[in-house]
């Protein structure tokens, strides 16, 4: 999108200024779809940095994520937690990650997220 959804940029808004982590949502971005729950932005940054800085090879990288957030004007990006790429039949990874998606770069979305069950 050339432009970012007013009303997704009002969702967003709404994640960060309640500090919630429940609102659901999936998104087609560069013709992939991510599915999962919303986090604002601290919350994510910390949980990411929480990972890193358990991680022996990856450590030195946790401090990257621990810079303050700015709220200079609306929020520019979704960040997901427990969040899937939906590929085929299948969710990677299997357990949820961390993505953090443009919102000018969101193509189509809607409230909710995907789960499969092998029936």
């Amino acid at each position: 999108m050339s432009k970012p959804d007013e009303l997704l940029v009002h969702v967003a808004t709404l994640v960060e200024s309640g500090q919630s982590n429940q609102m659901s949502l999936t998104v087609v971005t560069g013709g992939g779809v991510i599915t999962g729950r919303l986090a604002p932005e601290a919350v994510w940054r910390k949980r990411v940095s929480d990972v890193l800085s358990d991680s022996a090879q990856l450590g030195e990288f946790s401090a990257a994520f621990n810079i303050p957030v700015t709220e200079d004007g609306p929020p520019t990006h979704l960040h997901f937690h427990v969040a899937r790429i939906l590929q085929g039949t299948v969710g990677i990874p299997e357990t949820g990650g961390m993505y953090r998606v443009a919102i000018a770069d969101v193509s189509a979305w809607t409230v909710g997220d995907f789960s499969y069950f092998d029936h």
